[in-house]
């Protein structure tokens, strides 16, 4: 799943680097030469025997999903795993300047990898973006910025509703510093992404979302993610990477599928 934010990145321009889990089936292997043949590293890629590639099948009518089934195992990768996923990262460390971690929530992102990469970033300059699946944030904790959709950030905050402004100001208030997040990214759908900062007065901004037509918004969040990381890793503020994110997925959420933005897009869109 995470390629998906690689790919975006990587049609953006941006130099891309990937870890993960894949299993030793032909899906895996057809991932790893998509990989190669992007000339993308593929070391940080571990593979695991006996546990099935994630494989996402999407049953499209009329350019509409109607029905999609998954072959995957949701179960926690073993430790060692998560070590070699690690000295990957920290092998990187002063290549880079941002990392994501894309959640999917297929056994691979525990609060073990958090906050192994919290600590490899600690005091670097690189800036840790997360998008989140797990409904308990308390994973998640420590990271730069998180990107849920506001189903998710609901989930997270039981008990509170996105009814109003004022309850999503709170939301935003309580989730900062409860998790010592510095900045909260909420994807709303039509009515585009609202952007929470810590360490100053927090204030509700609205990106109004961008899409003159929606297609199809699969994949759409994977844009936001990996726009947001590229413009922070480029040094722009929180601001300016939340325009070019929003930007991005206006233009990915009028193709059909999964899809990627261009530079020449992104700049006509400016």
């Amino acid at each position: 799943g995470c390629t998906n934010v690689l790919h975006n990145i990587y049609a953006m321009g941006g130099n891309v680097y990937v870890a993960g889990v894949i299993g030793s089936d032909n899906v895996g292997k057809k991932l790893l030469s998509e990989l190669r043949l992007k000339k993308i590293e593929t070391g940080g890629i571990i593979l695991e025997k006996g546990r099935p590639t994630t494989l996402k099948t999407r049953i499209v009518a009329h350019g509409q999903q109607m029905v999609r089934f998954d072959k995957e195992n949701q179960s926690p990768i073993p430790s060692s795993s998560t070590e070699r996923i690690l000295d990957y990262v920290k092998s990187l460390r002063k290549k880079i300047g941002a990392i994501v971690i894309s959640d999917y929530h297929k056994g691979v992102v525990s609060r073990e990898l958090v906050q192994g990469i919290n600590a490899i970033t600690h005091h670097s300059g690189i800036v840790v973006c997360l998008d989140p699946k797990q409904s308990n944030f308390s994973i998640y904790k420590g990271v730069h910025v998180i990107t849920p959709n506001h189903f998710e950030v609901q989930r997270a905050a039981a008990g509170m509703e996105l009814s109003s402004d004022y309850g999503i100001q709170k939301l935003g208030e309580v989730i900062l510093r409860k998790y010592a997040f510095s900045a909260m990214l909420v994807t709303r759908g039509e009515e585009g992404m609202s952007l929470f900062e810590n360490g100053k007065k927090i204030t509700h901004t609205y990106f109004s979302a961008q899409a003159k037509e929606v297609y199809d918004v699969t994949g759409a969040g994977d844009t936001v993610i990996g726009m947001l990381a590229l413009g922070l890793a480029a040094q722009a503020d929180m601001k300016e990477a939340t325009c070019l994110a929003n930007l991005a997925a206006g233009i990915v959420v009028g193709k059909v599928s999964t899809a990627t933005a261009s530079r020449k897009e992104l700049m006509d869109a400016l």
